[in-house]
């Protein structure tokens, strides 16, 4: 792999003269384009000196050993695998793979099962565990007696518990990521991996600062740390800092991935930052090599090649994800979205995300079709969590005032950490804030809060709630209270549900030009109706009234209001608008 230094100063022209950087990334290349053309001899020369300009580069050296076995040079090559582990990185357990297969070249069956029994126990589920198995199987056959088994040893704590993490990061739970890593970091301070994914949960949950000090900090230790460039472009990206992003891409775009989750962390990170060909050739190299690729992998493409505008191939790589996960709503929403785009501007055409999910504000729409079901969806699909967290911190302002209402269904300790880490940032508004208060206190989370209101951190108790919230929220919550009220013990959950996701919509829509409130009761009488008629239930807006004693003229007048502002139609057809 290619390993240019970041903050490399350019070449500079002296009195006509280019001073060449003979760096180990300018031998690297060297190497690459002489074993383009086959030229071996000229390969290994080359390998080897970015080997002495960069003697403790795991990548370097196993390039080395590769162009070494493919010369046929297997014992030189090996003793190259062993000074990796023995010196630079004893975790690369693949070396023991890679001379697994150099002895068996040499006929030393006995120490190639050897090396293949330690690769199963150090990584049993690795890149080469399939081949690794079937090498084993073939031994055996060499050698005249059953295959050996590996021993199922448990995996290293601290391996554990960096999986662990990395589980909860992709599971959108980024605070119980993020307290998972730091005290990893803390035990494990050499341990970059853990440090380049803790540097994403800050990320993921806004602190951004600290996640530019972690990157910088695994940087300055290893100036070539492919994720950590990745993340620090990414980061630039997102600050507006448009020369050092421009100056890491330039660095990336240099480099030749040898892993392939170093190329799939590449592509990810060009398609982030706008540089879509790239990705598309770093992904369609990796779909070239999966022997069995997954559905997400033809999305990274598709999306890739979309951006690319190779809409034909865009087409067939969406609809191998969908032969290949075909109970995934994402291929089919793709490729109806194609037929809907075809024929537009290529300036008005989107740019699709590739993460294999929905958009955010088509799953906010699924949602609202299937309104009963919002909690538990949310809940259940980490997607879908980490979609609204994500927006929380990342989105504009009428996103995230539609995902503070949202995360008032969900309710669980990790969505309360949350949006009580919200009333701590600095940078969003006190209005948003004080919705914040409104939904803390909705789902009876612990009280005090710490908040920082008007430029200085308070402490806010239960009997300053109120004068906290925003005034319009106070008569709101009491039309929702006297409407649920009224409907207690006559309606079942999902009516009494579906009248605080009707009202939280109501209110989204209209803000901040909502609708004065004379009358609490007339409020809460024109949402039972707008409930009971969406259910077909049996109720008219004469006897909702007179329940509520208000005239039916009122109820009428607020019933119009909430259909026409939550497009409400009767006999379960409710629509919630996209945000």
């Amino acid at each position: 792999m290619k390993k240019p230094q970041w903050g490399a100063k350019n070449l500079k022209r002296e009195h006509n003269v280019v001073r060449l950087r003979l760096d180990a990334g300018f031998f690297f290349e060297r190497a690459v384009r002489s074993l383009d053309r086959h030229r071996y001899d000229k390969a290994l020369k080359y390998f080897r000196l970015a080997v002495e300009k960069e003697p403790d580069n795991p990548v370097n050296l196993c390039n080395l050993a590769g162009i070494l076995s493919e010369m046929g040079h297997f014992e030189e090559s090996n003793e190259v695998l062993q000074r990796v582990l023995e010196q630079v990185d004893p975790d690369l357990s693949e070396c023991w793979f890679y001379m697994a297969n150099n002895a068996a070249n040499m006929d030393d069956f006995d120490t190639a099962e050897d090396h293949l029994i330690r690769y199963l126990e150090e990584e049993p589920g690795g890149e080469f565990a399939q081949e690794a198995v079937e090498m084993l199987d073939m031994l055996a056959y060499e050698l005249g007696r059953p295959p050996r088994k590996p021993e199922h040893k448990p995996k290293k704590e601290w391996l554990r518990r960096h999986e662990e993490a990395r589980i909860q990061l992709e599971s959108g739970r980024f605070l119980q990521a993020t307290d998972t890593l730091e005290k990893l970091v803390a035990e494990y301070p050499d341990f970059s991996a853990a440090r380049n994914n803790l540097a994403l949960a800050y990320y993921y949950t806004g602190e951004l600062d600290k996640a530019k000090k972690v990157i910088g900090e695994v940087l300055e230790e290893d100036p070539s740390n492919l994720h950590a460039l990745c993340n620090l472009a990414v980061l630039a990206q997102h600050n507006g800092e448009r020369e050092d992003r421009d100056k890491l891409v330039t660095t990336l775009k240099k480099w030749l991935p040898y892993h392939m989750e170093h190329t799939y962390k590449l592509g990810t990170t060009m398609g982030i930052l706008g540089e879509h060909d790239i990705a598309y050739q770093l992904f369609r190299r990796i779909l070239k090599l999966e022997k069995d690729p997954q559905a997400s992998l033809c999305h990274y493409v598709a999306a890739a090649a979309f951006n690319t505008k190779r809409f034909l191939e865009a087409r067939k790589y969406w609809r191998m994800a969908k032969d290949l996960d075909p109970s995934s709503k994402v291929p089919a929403f793709f490729l109806n979205q194609m037929d809907s785009w075809k024929g537009a501007p290529p300036p008005h055409l989107p740019t699709v995300s590739y993460h294999y999910q929905l958009p955010f504000e088509e799953q906010f729409s699924q949602l609202g079709q299937q309104v009963e079901k919002i909690p538990e969806q949310i809940k259940q699909n980490p997607l879908i969590r980490s979609s609204f967290f994500w927006a929380l911190n990342h989105g504009d302002f009428d996103t995230k005032v539609q995902v503070i209402q949202v995360l008032e269904w969900i309710a669980d300790r990790e969505t309360e950490e949350v949006l009580k880490n919200f009333l701590m940032r600095k940078e969003e508004e006190d209005e948003l804030k004080r919705m914040t208060l409104y939904v803390l206190k909705r789902i009876g989370a612990e009280v005090p809060f710490r908040a920082i209101l008007e430029g200085r951190e308070v402490m806010i108790h239960p009997s300053e709630l109120s004068q906290e919230m925003p005034s319009w929220l106070e008569n709101w919550e009491r039309v929702l209270e006297c409407c649920l009220a009224g409907m207690s013990g006559q309606y079942e959950s999902a009516h009494m549900n579906d009248a605080q996701v009707i009202w939280a919509d109501f209110l989204r829509q209209n803000h901040p030009s909502l609708p004065e409130i004379r009358k609490v009761e007339g409020w809460a009488a024109a949402l039972e109706y707008v409930v009971a008629k969406l259910h077909g239930l049996s109720l008219t807006q004469k006897s909702v009234a007179r329940k509520h004693e208000v005239s039916s003229s009122t109820v009428g007048r607020h019933v119009r209001l909430i259909e026409q502002a939550c497009n409400v139609k009767g006999n379960s057809q409710f629509s919630w608008r996209s945000p």
